[in-house]
């Protein structure tokens, strides 16, 4: 599959090697068949947008069962950038997500995509560290609350992953993403047996 080039090539080579391990496809096929009951086998498309691309740059999500590729769901923005040494994630959620659905498959569409299409999300930014070995590692501040309207309801969301390059040309994506009750702090979907343990395919 073909995705945008990357738009801004002044960017430092953390930021530029971080987001060259997140753009692309992924799945899970060895998690789902050793844990079939926790982890659905899934299909997951990063890849850039001509968003913020003055100084970050910002990537499209979406996943999929791999049984119905073709109802993708979770649309959602991830605005990679650096500030003073430190990088961070920012996430944004689609004001219209049935607009966008599918452009993991199809990311020429991305191209029409401008800020009036897209909500801020205050409590959804990640800081993002390399450990000594190169691996990035994302994850919510101390305190934040990552929260969100959908169908006319607030959702609270754990967000964080860790990527990583794997032997000489592979990549490995965990991501630790789940849904929270707001009142309980209970988690109800997602990464709730530990992280979506993720391989690229292209």
């Amino acid at each position: 599959m073909a995705f945008l080039p990357l738009a801004n090539s002044s960017l430092s080579p953390s930021l530029r090697s971080l987001t060259q391990a997140l753009i692309g496809e992924f799945s899970n096929p060895q998690q789902a068949i050793a844990s079939p009951a926790w982890f659905v086998h899934l299909r997951l498309w990063q890849c850039p947008t001509p968003l913020f691309a003055e100084d970050s740059i910002t990537l499209f999500l979406e996943q999929a069962n791999i049984l119905q590729l073709d109802r993708p769901y979770r649309q959602r923005l991830l605005r990679l950038s650096e500030d003073q040494g430190q990088l961070f994630g920012q996430y944004y959620q689609f004001k219209d997500f049935s607009a966008w659905k599918g452009c993991g498959q199809t990311p020429g569409r991305l191209q029409t995509l401008t800020p009036a299409d897209i909500a801020d999300l205050p409590g959804c930014r990640v800081a993002i560290a390399q450990t000594p070995t190169g691996e990035f590692q994302a994850r919510l501040g101390p305190g934040r609350r990552c929260e969100f309207e959908y169908e006319g309801q607030k959702r609270q969301v754990v967000v964080g992953f860790d990527v990583a390059q794997s032997g000489a040309t592979g990549v490995y994506l965990k991501t630790y993403d789940k849904g929270i009750d707001p009142e309980t702090g209970q988690g109800f979907w997602g990464a709730l047996m530990g992280p979506y343990e993720f391989e690229k395919l292209v």
